[in-house]
């Protein structure tokens, strides 16, 4: 390791994933690594865990925000370090991630990763060409955050505002976004998503409550462009198809990404406007085994 400021990784985590064992693997001797559970049913409690610098951290119960907001919430404030890494146990973290991220810090400032969503049951595959459009090519043309690979300091945003926010909303990295600019690298993690009809129902919902409250007029933008080449779509099939087909072929290579579902575009896209509309519509969602009721940014019930 090199001789760089010691760094807090926060992971919320129910149980020991591969990724706890990757990052484990790859603190150095000042670092810490906080697994952040919510209650001790969680299966995590019950490994034993010997790694130095590892330690479970018990958040609690969710009231008035998200499981995950409600981690990285009491991760901030128990963190002994003022850099923070925040990253998610569901995708890969290479042996060369940790320090790849610091470095990155120190020459860009705070720095984010970009997210490939691969889809584990059939709708979330069908969507998939289209979450490569909508969802991880603006992340990286606008160097917008994705909470699964954040790394920032303390005194980088107005910490004290910024936890009290967290502690009544959903999104973590939609929150962040508010209030930090970063640099996106040219690194994209495949994160599997989905695996129940459930799960790819839910997801999008999540998304578009997302964008509706911290970010509306990019929900409205997706929307009508989305109408528009659906529209387009019924009217010219074969130009459209060709199009969607050969476009989401270029942003799969843009995102240093192969994958055959960008054949999938325009198919998808009969899914994708449905799905948005009925995302924007609902009020209600599960995400991590809870249901959540989300009336307004800073209004969130958890319901079951």
């Amino acid at each position: 390791m090199t001789d760089r400021p010691p760094v807090s990784v926060l992971l919320p985590t129910r149980q020991w994933t591969d990724s706890c064992a990757e990052l484990a693997a790859q603190l150095g001797a000042r670092d810490e690594l906080l697994l952040i559970h919510d209650t001790p049913a969680d299966p995590i409690t019950d490994t034993e865990i010997q790694t130095p610098g590892v330690q479970r951290l018990e958040a609690g119960e969710p009231s008035g925000c998200s499981g995950k907001a409600n981690a990285i919430r009491v991760g901030i404030k128990t963190a002994r370090h003022d850099r923070l890494v925040w990253t998610d146990d569901d995708y890969h973290h290479p042996p060369d991630w940790l320090e790849t991220m610091v470095t990155d810090y120190d020459t860009h400032g705070p720095v984010s990763e970009v997210p490939y969503f691969l889809g584990r049951d059939p709708l979330s595959k069908l969507l998939e060409p289209l979450y490569a459009s909508a969802a991880s090519l603006p992340l990286h043309l606008g160097n917008q955050i994705w909470g699964g690979a954040v790394v920032f300091e303390r005194d980088d945003i107005e910490m004290a505002a910024f936890l009290d926010e967290l502690g009544k909303t959903v999104s973590d990295d939609g929150l962040l976004m508010e209030y930090l600019s970063v640099t996106s690298m040219d690194r994209t993690r495949m994160v599997p998503i989905g695996g129940s009809i459930r799960d790819a129902l839910n997801r999008p919902i999540r998304w578009t409550q997302i964008l509706r409250w911290h970010f509306p007029g990019a929900i409205v933008a997706t929307a009508v462009l989305a109408v528009f080449v659906l529209v387009a779509g019924v009217l010219f099939p074969l130009p459209v198809a060709l199009f969607m087909t050969g476009s989401h072929l270029l942003v799969n290579e843009y995102l240093g990404v192969r994958q055959w579902t960008a054949i999938l575009a325009y198919p998808s896209l009969f899914v994708f406007v449905p799905i948005l509309l009925y995302g924007l519509t609902q009020r209600t969602f599960v995400w991590g085994g809870r249901r959540y009721r989300w009336r307004g940014k800073y209004d969130v019930s958890v319901i079951e």
